[in-house]
């Protein structure tokens, strides 16, 4: 008999934010933005991808609640949604796992098996 468990989620946008976060080109784009805002014509000469899949992966870290932008003239200026990521912390925090600052154990817990 195969039983699942069904693990309730106090914020369901944790999972989205740390998808976001999984792809290289995105994490490069929070990388670059971990440094203040930045117009979309910086990130495009920071970031190595065309133009068409930059806008794609601003859109889903917009839609991840992890950057923010504002229009200014034909430009967007984007930055880092600090809500959004004090959220995502907390989420993992709650779930039990080790922020930067907290030390992580290492090695078996629990009996040993033989």
């Amino acid at each position: 008999m195969v039983s699942s468990i069904s693990i309730a989620s106090t914020e369901p946008e944790a999972t989205d934010r740390l998808a976001a976060l999984g792809d290289p080109v995105r994490l490069a784009i929070v990388g670059v933005l971990a440094e203040g805002e930045h117009c979309v014509c910086d990130l495009l000469d920071r970031v190595p991808v065309a133009a068409n899949l930059l806008s794609y992966h601003l859109k889903v870290l917009r839609d991840a609640g992890l950057v923010q932008g504002s229009k200014r003239g034909r430009w967007i200026d984007y930055r880092l949604d600090g809500d959004g990521f004090a959220s995502l912390w907390a989420s993992v925090a709650a779930a039990g796992v080790p922020l930067p600052e907290q030390a992580v154990t290492s090695g078996r817990s629990g009996p040993s098996r033989r």
